[in-house]
């Protein structure tokens, strides 16, 4: 596609609709270097929210990766098939005992500035994601490289982690123990490189469009914080010949009605699949086949704070687990054909039998008012109450968890006999106050970065900063720790079931439903690919 002039940038464009505040006819396209007029083709997305971070190793939640991984891209990337594909390395060689990854880089690959990407950048943003001065929450995804942990944890030096640029095509990583997840778990946005000059430049080079310097198919041209974010296509891009958008602006709309209705009208034409669909209008919806369903991972959960009361006695943790009908709340509740979930590892990844690991680990969680009473009868006597202390749930703000946490209120007051109080928070200070152990019962998510069990289960390590419950367990631990080290597939698999039925047993969550894809689309699009264990990808995404 030709390149598009720099009109692009300053004009407001939605595809379909008129130039606003530019000098040309209103409507007439933009004029390309050829002197010919054309219409943009920009994509518009609902992003839902403000990005925590574009900083790759800060960001670490869907509203960020969602941007990160159509502006950055990492050694590999996830094809439409799902599975990883070379990127900016073009090949690697695996040693024979599956520990030493040697990556070549492309020829000529190039930052959004014009600057070369080396195998320096990525040695310079895999250390910086496990230093323990820039506080990732993604970090312990690296720790199967040789150093990683114990530089990370402060008891290692940087120079102990086995990632080395042999030269400025030439990455040499050796991982500690043999990791088959590997090629998948580096598509992630948390392993993407940075430009070390910008980031060198201004310790807040992340949060402005002007500063952002990316290496992906669009690169960021504008960002209204809180309002839209802007990507252009980015003509340094190795493969800008296949991208075939000018552009993707990111909406935050996060009310499911408002962002229906300008689905409605044009304005957006993609939308997220967290409350993509209006509860009232789903059945409407679904029924004339205009929600697009796909296969999604992930869940929506509740953490307790275990070092709290009422939930630091795991009776009384259980209980409120087993007092939530899961299927009444993705029926009436949600509609939109989730599934409920009776396990943390959601369906959909696959042993070395061949087998669903959900399915073969079973139910570990089911709806049970009785059970939920006696539960909560025996944990009480046990913690000495005669009367429950006070609970409040504290959900993010937005329509969708606010009907979810009512759902729960109710389902308490019925099946346990117990009133909750309900709080909301912005999402950025909930999840700070998680971190902080400051929240007593409070919403929370996981969506996978790689396609393996150990990234849902590890999480809940007690040194993991993603566990927010204060939970310890020394035999999750290290059933966790055995599977890392664990070459026999059978064996990490079987130790992985122990762990997640460890996990539900103690019950330091309540889990709720497993992600799908369910979103509403313009047939104007074509090309968007969902990955179900990553993030959503624009770059072989069309207009008609």
């Amino acid at each position: 596609m030709k390149k598009v002039s720099a009109l692009l940038v300053s004009c407001a464009l939605l595809f379909g609709t008129a130039l606003a505040g530019c000098t040309k006819d209103e409507g007439s396209g933009v004029k390309t270097e050829s002197g010919k007029e054309t219409k943009a083709k920009i994509l518009t997305y609902n992003n839902l929210k403000e990005p925590t971070s574009l900083d790759p190793p800060i960001g670490f939640d869907q509203a960020s990766y969602d941007i990160v991984n159509n502006a950055f891209e990492g050694l590999t990337r996830l094809g439409k098939n799902q599975s990883p594909e070379p990127a900016m390395a073009k090949e690697w060689k695996i040693s024979p005992d599956g520990k030493k990854y040697t990556f070549t880089l492309r020829d000529g690959v190039k930052w959004s500035n014009g600057d070369p990407v080396k195998a320096s950048d990525f040695e310079y943003a895999w250390k910086r994601l496990l230093d323990p001065k820039t506080a990732s929450d993604a970090a312990f995804l690296a720790y199967p490289i040789e150093g990683a942990e114990a530089y990370n944890s402060g008891k290692g030096p940087v120079d102990g982690v086995k990632i080395k640029a042999v030269d400025d095509k030439t990455l040499e990583v050796n991982l500690a123990q043999p990791a088959s997840w590997l090629l998948g778990m580096v598509a992630s946005p948390a392993f993407f490189p940075v430009n070390k000059g910008a980031v060198d430049k201004s310790p807040k080079w992340a949060g402005e469009a002007a500063t952002i310097v990316s290496n992906g198919p669009f690169k960021i041209s504008e960002w209204k914080h809180d309002s839209e974010l802007k990507l252009v296509k980015n003509d340094q891009y190795w493969d800008a010949a296949n991208v075939k958008l000018d552009g993707v602006t990111y909406k935050m709309i996060n009310d499911s009605n408002t962002a229906y209705q300008l689905f409605t009208t044009g304005e957006i034409l993609v939308s997220n699949t967290t409350g993509a669909i209006p509860a009232d209008l789903s059945d409407k919806l679904f029924s004339e086949n205009k929600v697009k369903v796909e296969d999604g991972a992930g869940q929506a959960f509740y953490r307790f704070n275990t070092k709290m009361a009422p939930f630091n006695n795991v009776n009384i943790r259980k209980a409120f687990v087993a007092a939530v009908d899961r299927q009444k709340l993705v029926d009436l509740v949600l509609k939109q054909k989730q599934k409920p979930a009776d396990g943390y590892v959601s369906p959909g990844l696959k042993d070395p039998a061949g087998g669903d690991f959900r399915k073969v680990g079973g139910s570990l969680i089911k709806f049970d008012a009785a059970e939920a009473k006696k539960l909560l009868e025996k944990g009480m006597q046990e913690a000495g109450y005669k009367t429950l202390p006070e609970v409040t749930l504290t959900y993010n703000t937005n329509d969708v968890s606010q009907r979810i946490a009512q759902a729960l209120q109710a389902m308490f007051k019925d099946n346990l006999g117990v009133d909750i109080k309900l709080a909301n928070k912005e999402s950025k200070v909930l999840t700070d106050e998680q971190k902080k152990l400051q929240l007593q019962f409070s919403r929370s998510s996981f969506l996978p970065d790689f396609a393996d069990p150990i990234n849902f289960l590890d999480g809940f390590q007690s040194t993991n900063a993603f566990s927010r419950t204060g939970w310890v367990n020394a035999s999750y631990d290290k059933l966790i720790k055995d599977a890392y080290n664990e070459p026999d597939e059978a064996k990490r698999y079987k130790m992985m079931h122990d762990a997640e039925k460890i996990l539900m047993d103690e019950a330091p969550i309540l889990p709720l439903y497993f992600y799908n894809n369910a979103y509403l689309q313009s047939d104007k699009v074509e090309g968007v690919v969902r990955h179900a264990f990553g993030f959503i990808d624009f770059k072989w995404a069309d207009l008609k």
